[in-house]
């Protein structure tokens, strides 16, 4: 009998209905003709043991008891948990051939993973193990994915690599929590000071930002444009650039601070004959942009949509699991297999009925043209969100699931249109001494541009439209020229898609230059499916705040980032994580490499927290004072140090530990 252990009840219905039949449902389980039986988890059916489990002392907190570290990790069955539990155990016995069938990522390999390893599979058993992996919950999509059964051996790496995380966190999360916390109520506090490798670094991007914002002088500084006219009458702009020996009146960015400096550029050049010194002409081309993984989806979304990234993840699910319209959504991965391409029609079949105004659209895709996104050494355990190819009525669909779904859908079609093809003009005019530049664009080929709203792209005053013909050595005549007045901006305030952008491209934040170098080919902070939690855990703790789109830090947030050594503030060492845990998954670091200095960093980190100051230890507990009569109860701690509410979900209880 073959034994199929399904990441949660909607896949392992899905994986039933592509198996023979007839089939005999029971209580958490699916019997599939003669031989075959369909099992699932419920989310992880297992956690990482409390303190207290360890030992009883670890109930009542402590700054003498830290740091805790396990010295025998033990897992333990989540509440509620342990019925599911006892029909695993139960078929694996009855079963000669267990076939792994969690969502094709870290945590989804981890989930059934530990659960095998919780109920003493024999090792016999869990060497021949399959791996099914499902990106679609589609019938045609499933079938083909049973036919494709790999070894559960080749995906070690990625269960160790989530254990390294889940342990490191749970060893960051329980020690640091407890040290603040601790720390705060000494100074008269009451409530929890939650402390976390992911969500720390978060909030410590928005309190510099809001810092920036709130400590910048803005300055006065000026342009010069000058526009030119040719002998056959036809006119554009150039603009000046500042020689050497301006200087000492530029700032860092080389904008020129004195008026009367400018001033006299546009004098001496107005009524002036100018030539053009040199002329560049550039044929440029820009592939279609990739599609979408969760990330990406989220930050566009978010930018177009106005959704936040906990509501992408939601409508995604719901597309994903009770839709069966997109692919798996938690992908990390923008690019598709070859053989994928094969189905291109059958998706955008699905995508004209669903999408009805859509028509010219999808008939102007040539669907045998295979550009970058099809590349099968960019995919492992899963591939970019595109379409699926099942359709549905649009009117079972709400506003939002069917903007999203237009999202990806639309990126997904761009791949079989043309490149976006301009002809690209700069021309360098000298002009009574000075040097001017003009730069032009001429669209040869909209291509996959005209999908999109914004079908060209967005010039800059220095860039707008065609130059006319030039040559090099060819005289222009100036008939005015004019000084502009600037200011300098503050930065922007973060928002839903520049805080995840900032997330995702975490390496633009990290101070250390070797590790930047190498974090720009790295997924950045936390992973596609905690990114928007850790996020919406910091606004209900009271970290962050909503003001209209803008996100930013709370008096609450300042003061904690205050307190906390530069280590935990800084994105640098859950970068350097995230690193080492991809190095797991490429079996070019081992789990025990990963931890030790992990162990050494964390012991440095609570003797600094205990050393804490006595006026960043005031104004913590000052700031964290519970409402009277609600002190936090002292018991169980999670990976936030203190007592939570269980919840069921996987990507739940991943946020709690980051």
């Amino acid at each position: 009998m073959r034994l199929f252990i399904a990441e949660k009840p909607s896949l392992g219905r899905a994986i039933a209905a592509a198996l023979p039949a007839p089939q005999r449902k029971g209580e958490g389980y699916i019997q599939c003709g003669e031989q075959d039986v369909v099992t699932w988890c419920v989310g992880h059916l297992l956690e990482q043991a409390a303190p207290e489990s360890y030992d009883a002392r670890y109930r009542r907190w402590a700054l003498a008891d830290l740091p805790i570290v396990p010295q025998r990790w033990q897992r333990e069955p989540r509440r509620g948990s342990a019925g599911q539990l006892k029909v695993i155990r139960h078929w694996i016995k009855q079963a000669d051939q267990l076939v792994h069938a969690g969502d094709p990522d870290r945590e989804g390999q981890l989930l059934v993973d530990e659960v095998i390893d919780y109920l003493q599979v024999p090792a016999a058993k869990r060497q021949a193990m399959q791996r099914c992996l499902i990106s679609d919950l589609n019938l045609p999509a499933v079938r083909r994915a049973l036919a494709g059964l790999r070894a559960n051996q080749e995906f070690v790496p990625l269960s160790t690599a989530a254990l390294a995380r889940s342990r490191a966190d749970w060893l960051f999360g329980i020690n640091l929590t407890r040290t603040y916390t601790l720390l705060a109520r000494q100074a008269g506090g009451e409530a929890l000071l939650s402390v976390g490798r992911v969500q720390t670094p978060v909030l410590g991007l928005v309190v510099a930002r809001d810092r920036a914002i709130a400590q910048f002088v803005p300055h006065d500084y000026f342009a010069v444009s000058a526009q030119l006219q040719t002998a056959a009458g036809e006119t554009f702009t150039a603009w000046w650039q500042p020689s050497a020996a301006c200087q000492p009146w530029q700032d860092e960015e080389g904008r020129v601070l004195n008026r009367a400096l400018a001033d006299k550029v546009v004098a001496s050049v107005q009524g002036q004959t100018g030539r053009v010194e040199q002329l560049e002409q550039k044929e440029c081309r820009r592939a279609p942009p990739l599609p979408y993984n969760l990330s990406n989806l989220q930050i566009e979304a978010a930018r177009q949509l106005n959704l936040t990234a906990k509501q992408v993840l939601d409508l995604c699910q719901r597309l994903y699991e009770q839709h069966k319209l997109i692919t798996y959504p938690r992908s990390d991965c923008r690019y598709l297999p070859k053989e994928h391409h094969g189905r291109a029609a059958q998706v955008s079949a699905a995508m004209a009925q669903l999408l009805p105004d859509w028509q010219e659209r999808i008939q102007g895709a040539d669907l045998t043209r295979r550009g970058a996104a099809w590349n099968d050494a960019k995919v492992q355990a899963h591939h970019a969100i595109i379409p699926t190819e099942r359709s549905l009525d649009p009117a079972k669909l709400s506003r939002d699931e069917l903007a999203l779904y237009r999202l990806i859908a639309r990126q997904y079609l761009a791949q079989f249109y043309p490149d976006h093809s301009y002809q690209q003009t700069r021309a360098d005019i000298r002009l009574a001494g000075g040097l001017f530049v003009a730069k032009g664009r001429v669209v040869r080929e909209l291509g996959w541009r005209s999908l999109y709203e914004r079908q060209t792209a967005e010039p800059d005053e220095e860039e707008a439209g065609a130059l006319p013909p030039l040559q090099p050595g060819q005289s222009l005549h100036c008939p005015a020229a004019q000084r502009h007045d600037k200011q300098t901006q503050p930065p922007k305030a973060y928002t839903d898609a520049s805080l995840l952008a900032a997330m995702t491209g975490i390496a633009r934040h990290v101070a250390d230059s070797a590790l930047k170098a190498i974090l720009k080919e790295t997924d950045g902070l936390g992973t596609e499916a905690t990114r928007a939690g850790i996020i919406e855990l910091l606004f209900t703790r009271g970290y962050l705040q909503r003001q209209g789109k803008q996100i930013h830090a709370s008096e609450t947030g300042f003061a904690l980032v205050d307190a906390l050594p530069s280590a935990l503030v800084q994105p640098d060492m859950t970068a350097q994580w995230e690193l080492g845990l991809a190095r797991i998954e490429e079996k070019s670091l081992a789990y025990g490499d990963f931890m030790a200095p992990l162990l050494s960093q964390l012991a440095e980190l609570v003797v600094q927290g205990q050393q804490l100051s006595a006026e960043a230890s005031r104004r913590l507990g000052a700031l964290h004072r519970a409402p009277a009569g609600k002190s936090p109860r002292r018991g169980r701690g999670t990976g936030k140090g203190a007592p939570a509410k269980r919840r069921s979900s996987r990507p739940a209880r991943r946020q709690a530990m980051a």
